[in-house]
């Protein structure tokens, strides 16, 4: 079998991140593919009670929603099928003040920062304060040279991919362009870049070898 020379330059990178993040105060570690990312971050939450998940199709297929619901959890997930508005507002805002919260990042840069953009803003609030501890999970394809980079990346990859994703009537669903629209339904709203690790938040970051999410 041929090596993969992305995953060799992914894992190179990788460990170069990590050691950033780490000296940012982030709780900060690669590994190679989802199963091991599991295999770390389980052990990680068996004290937490509740948690929340923001809307992220990476940390999804680490398939935890499922386990911590069979095990008796309380689990705050807004993509629940068939959720109401005020049902759906309920759920974001319990996000903030659980035990442990999940997410992904838009990009993260090899200095060691964390972007993120969102539309509503529970999950870049949640990432802040608020919850016990948080947990990022991102793939390597998030991992982008510096802070301007991580940025553009956010403009130029992960808003036009997560607008199609979700259908929504923007001009860059439409083009795979930002034009920096004023429609309701624009996506790009809130920025936020963990420089360090937040005061009172205790945060893991696990980089996964792999391209996973927008």
């Amino acid at each position: 079998m041929e090596p993969s020379f992305q995953e060799w330059l992914w894992s190179q990178k990788g460990h170069r991140c990590v050691d950033k993040l780490q000296k940012n105060g982030f709780d900060a570690h690669w590994v190679p593919d989802l199963e091991a990312a599991r295999t770390l971050i389980l052990p990680l939450i068996a004290d937490c009670a509740s948690f929340g998940f923001g809307g992220s199709e990476t940390v999804r297929r680490l398939g935890l929603v499922e386990q911590l619901k069979a095990e008796g959890k309380t689990v705050f997930d807004h993509w629940q099928q068939d959720l109401a508005a005020e049902q759906s507002l309920a759920i974001r805002r319990s996000q903030l003040h659980c035990d442990c919260f999940f997410c992904s990042a838009n990009a993260i840069s090899l200095s060691g920062e964390i972007v993120n953009v969102d539309g509503v803003g529970n999950r870049t609030s949640a990432m802040g304060f608020g919850p016990g501890k948080v947990v990022i999970v991102a793939g390597m394809n998030k991992v982008t040279a510096d802070l301007d980079s991580a940025l553009r990346r956010v403009r130029e990859e992960a808003g036009p991919m997560r607008a199609k994703s979700l259908n929504m009537p923007t001009p860059c669903a439409e083009t795979g362009i930002c034009t920096d629209c004023h429609v309701p339904q624009r996506i790009c709203r809130i920025t936020t870049i963990l420089h360090r690790q937040p005061m009172l938040t205790p945060t893991t970051v696990v980089l996964i070898n792999q391209a996973l999410g927008y």
